[in-house]
């Protein structure tokens, strides 16, 4: 059965790793007043950075229109059988029901949704792995499989340098636990049964990273992973991060990701964290 994998723009995937291994790519979007631009279409994280820092209002952010997904379906629908579509997780965004929703609205093709809980350059670890699967012309079913797989070992942590942006987003779970870190506290956060959660308290920056190399090495000192190391605009830091890895850890593989607009609104800027999970 000849498959399609589609995926949104939270994955942040390069283009050209969309282009190799036939990627189609469904964007969210950020909503400046009344303009509105795509992430990864109209708008790129540099860009995305610049534009922050010369408005005093944050953009607002929205998911893909069901009709997108209708039409690219329906597109994928003379060519393919089926089509697997991983989202960033159903906790945090509405893009995962948008495309069940469509998929339910085309016929001539299966629409397999598959919900990454994860977002980011671990939902695209996810995406990849579809595609070079599709590719070797593996099932829909082999291809999920594989999928849940990954997700045994699946993980992420990033510190963010203040929550203010997250609690205005609503992005954030058991905030009110974490007040305080509005004063001089990076919180360290990772996704729990699908959404945003607070994880530990830390005092610095330094001491934020310091722990999540920690929990990192806890896995990765035992099993190879492949990984990578995500900034919001922060890549200076991110690469030398993934250099000092990539001598500690010599049998995983590592990349450096970021976070793009959509997400990048709600972390802010400096934010830097590592997904993962074992090869």
């Amino acid at each position: 059965m000849k498959t399609a994998i589609v995926t949104d723009s939270t994955a942040y995937i390069p283009q050209e790793i969309r282009n190799k291994y036939d990627i189609h790519m469904i964007p969210l979007s950020v909503v400046f007043g009344g303009e509105t631009l795509r992430e990864e279409v109209d708008i790129f994280a540099e860009q995305f950075w610049q534009e922050i820092k010369k408005r005093k209002e944050l953009p607002t952010t929205s998911q893909p229109p069901v009709g997108e997904f209708v039409e690219l379906f329906e597109r994928l629908a003379k060519d393919y059988e089926a089509v697997i579509s991983i989202h960033l997780s159903s906790g945090i965004s509405g893009t995962y029901n948008g495309a069940k929703t469509a998929g339910q609205m085309v016929e001539g093709i299966q629409v397999f949704v598959y919900d990454s809980e994860i977002s980011c350059m671990a939902q695209g670890f996810y995406v990849i792995e579809a595609a070079k699967m599709a590719k070797e012309g593996k099932s829909p079913e082999e291809i999920i499989s594989r999928l849940d797989e990954m997700k045994k070992s699946m993980d992420a942590y990033f510190m963010v340098d203040d929550l203010s942006h997250l609690q205005r987003g609503g992005r954030l779970s058991g905030a009110q636990a974490f007040v305080g870190s509005l004063l001089q506290v990076k919180p360290l956060l990772h996704f729990s049964d699908k959404v945003i959660v607070p994880f530990e308290k830390v005092r610095t920056r330094k001491r934020a990273l310091n722990r999540i190399f920690d929990l990192f090495g806890q896995v990765a000192g035992k099993h190879p992973v492949r990984a990578a190391v995500i900034h919001a605009n922060r890549e200076e830091e991110a690469q030398k991060i993934k250099e000092e890895l990539e001598k500690k850890y010599p049998d995983s593989e590592f990349m450096v990701s970021y976070f793009g607009a959509v997400i990048g609104t709600h972390l802010g800027e400096g934010a830097i964290g590592i997904g993962w999970y074992q090869k």
